[in-house]
């Protein structure tokens, strides 16, 4: 019997290898186009999707506070700083595809399951672009620790659809947009051709993503009549645990959908509060 896409999502998530995890993402998700172009589109259905996705036995994760801090000056704190990145991306391919399964309770048009699973698709590439970057530097991802902070947004906004597109794409994929330039020039400065490469597909995609929150975000907030920046306020503040950190890429949160007056309060306002941890 064919799987539904919510019964292909719970599989990506109960996948623990990388590389294996990324795979089946890859083969799901052009299952789910072929389909929807041939004019079949394979059901959306119910299934339950873990708390957590399977992971390997390796990287070993540590409270974020815990993991050594990073300095891309030498070889060995860029391969540090790209295995960080490696494990940003696997887990964006576990909430991507969460995003699919867990909240198929909420009528969503097609068009919703095809951004997030064109995402889920593109941070699989992501993955193993970097992935392939650590082995040709003499590593591979699980190397080095790693943290789970990502995970606790899956984790605080399971009931939530708002909460989750706040805080995922429109928080966490965000603050990519801001520090990946800067990580760019890391690698060009080092003359590491294959590095700079993979992250401006990254960077050029993860725009996409942002793109896919906002739309969505601003799609169930004109359903319910409700309105969008008071809402994400609200949520921002119950929900992610840290300072939203100037500097912003304006200029690409911007072609994204993302206005300033969606962050600029927040950071003001959220880094001032006593006892607030960082984003790392």
């Amino acid at each position: 019997m064919s799987l539904t896409l919510a019964e292909m999502a719970v599989e990506v998530l109960t996948t623990a290898d990388g590389r294996a995890k990324t795979a089946l993402s890859h083969a799901h998700a052009a299952r789910w186009r072929a389909a929807r172009a041939a004019g079949a589109p394979i059901p959306v259905g119910r299934a339950e999707p873990p708390r957590r996705p399977a992971r390997p036995e390796k990287p070993d994760l540590l409270p974020p506070r815990e993991v050594p801090r990073r300095r891309p000056g030498s070889p060995q704190g860029r391969i540090a700083l790209l295995h960080a990145l490696a494990h940003i991306e696997l887990n964006a391919v576990d909430l991507h595809w969460d995003i699919v399964a867990r909240f198929t309770d909420v009528p969503m048009p097609p068009g919703f399951y095809d951004d997030w699973v064109k995402s889920a698709d593109e941070e699989s590439k992501h993955f193993n672009l970097l992935s392939d970057c650590l082995e040709s530097m003499g590593s591979h991802y699980g190397a080095l620790p790693a943290h789970a902070f990502m995970w606790r947004a899956a984790e605080d906004t399971a009931g939530d659809l708002l909460g989750r597109l706040a805080v995922v794409p429109m928080v966490l994929e965000a603050r990519g947009l801001d520090v990946t330039p800067g990580m760019i020039g890391v690698f060009e400065t080092a003359g590491e051709a294959g590095a700079v490469a993979a992250l401006r597909t990254i960077y050029a995609e993860e725009v996409g993503h942002v793109a896919y929150g906002v739309k969505w975000f601003n799609w169930l907030c004109g359903r319910d009549g409700i309105d969008p920046k008071e809402v994400f306020h609200r949520l921002v503040r119950q929900y992610f645990h840290g300072p939203l950190k100037p500097p912003f890429n304006d200029e690409k949160r911007a072609e994204s959908g993302l206005p300033p007056d969606f962050y600029w309060p927040l950071a003001e306002e959220v880094a001032t509060a006593p006892g607030t941890a960082g984003f790392r």
